[in-house]
């Protein structure tokens, strides 16, 4: 069956993505401070919801540490490859 919920994702996606290529041309007003202002309402209600939530809350730290490991590896193999393909292709 078909899940609905990600069209509320995906239908204002693509509602943007029209009204961006229908306004292209058009000097249109900066909204770099209101989209600054959303992501500084989200990621308080981010913290809001963490923070009322007493189970998460309590796995936050071993969470942390597997989101950790997680960077520390991503980061370290793509040092690896990046050194790797240097001395192959002789940059």
């Amino acid at each position: 069956m078909f899940d609905f919920s990600v069209l509320v994702l995906v239908v204002p996606l693509a509602l943007g993505i029209a009204c961006g290529f229908v306004l292209r041309g058009r000097k249109i007003v900066n909204l770099s401070k209101v989209t600054f202002g959303v992501i500084l309402v989200l990621i308080f209600a981010l913290g809001f919801t963490i923070g009322s939530n007493h189970d998460l809350l309590a796995s936050l730290p071993s969470v942390g540490v597997s989101a950790f490991v997680m960077a520390l590896l991503a980061v370290g193999f793509s040092v690896f490859f990046v050194v790797l393909a240097r001395k192959r292709l002789r940059f």
